[in-house]
């Protein structure tokens, strides 16, 4: 028997869905402290009336924390954490962040796809630092990753002029 799934949504958070982003976290042994406070800058996947992914940005003055990044068990395989994480990049350019940062203990390989790399947690700039995922909610073992969307907008300029 084949297993199918509904139609995939990806929108903008709401506070209708933090119990629901939560619920996915924590299933997902991801953090949850700030994600109330980063709320604006998260994009979910809605299947089914139910949230089955979710990725969001911590704003950090002119850079971005990309965090919690969860699918639902059920749905992964759905290229729909790509398609969540691709959102919030556009997204994150569109605003002029200069880079987007992000921790990790166990997705070094999958992010290099999107651009990222791997950094120094002391290359971080103080804004990334002083985030509570920084500081408190991943450990100093965390591989920390950077992806610079200076470099994407002027990279795509020159596409342009070509």
């Amino acid at each position: 028997m084949t297993k199918t799934h509904a139609a995939i949504t990806i929108r903008a958070a709401t506070e209708d869905d933090l119990a629901a982003i939560e619920a996915l976290l924590t299933a997902s042994t991801l953090p949850t402290d700030g994600v109330k406070e980063a709320l604006r800058g998260f994009q979910v996947a809605e299947a089914d009336e139910r949230i089955v992914g979710v990725a969001g940005v911590e704003a950090c003055g002119d850079y971005g924390l990309l965090r919690s990044t969860a699918v639902a068990p059920e749905w992964r395989g759905h290229r729909i954490a790509e398609e969540l994480v691709e959102r919030i990049i556009a997204e994150a350019s569109s605003q002029h962040v200069r880079s987007l940062y992000l921790l990790t203990t166990t997705a070094e390989t999958y992010f290099p796809r999107f651009g990222f790399q791997v950094t120094s947690r002391d290359a971080a700039p103080a804004e990334i630092r002083a985030t509570s995922e920084f500081r408190d909610a991943c450990p100093a073992s965390a591989t920390l990753m950077c992806l610079r969307l200076g470099q994407l907008r002027n990279a795509d300029a020159l596409r342009a002029d070509l």
